[in-house]
């Protein structure tokens, strides 16, 4: 799996103009199912997330992990971080997984993000989403499992 978070002040995401999921402060979390991931890879990068340390602490030091501060989590499913761009102008997705076990994935991965004790709210998986954000920091990590 591939994610890509943004420490956020506060996010959002929108359908057809309606806003269906919600944080801050916490993570926006950008997630794809690649090819042959499993729920173990889903596990791992949840459990990694969790207690990575990337919130400032009394001493302004990234130090604290979200469980630490508290924080929520809106969690949005983005294929196009499978994308590869090696060759030509037009980038491939190939190495996404099919939309069925991506979904299934993408859903599990929040339920886990969930059951670390993290507020969290979705997406909606394949639709054309509006994405609103302040990056705190600001501070974007790219992790692969």
């Amino acid at each position: 799996m591939r994610a890509l978070l943004q420490r956020v002040s506060e996010a959002s995401v929108a359908v057809d103009g309606k806003v269906i999921g919600q944080c801050g402060p916490g993570l926006l979390i950008l997630i794809c199912a690649m090819q042959g991931d499993t729920e173990a890879e889903a596990d791992q990068l949840a459990s990694k997330i969790a207690k990575l340390r990337i919130f400032t602490d009394e001493a302004g030091k990234m130090n604290r992990s979200i469980l630490d501060t508290a924080g929520s989590a809106l969690v949005i499913s983005q294929f196009t971080l499978a994308a590869d761009t090696s060759r030509g102008n037009r980038p491939g997705f190939s190495r996404a997984a099919p939309p069925v076990e991506g979904r299934r994935l993408y859903e599990y991965f929040a339920a886990q993000i969930a059951a670390q004790g993290i507020a969290t709210q979705t997406g909606r998986f394949g639709a054309d989403m509006k994405v609103r954000l302040v990056n705190d920091g600001p501070v974007t990590l790219w992790m692969e499992s």
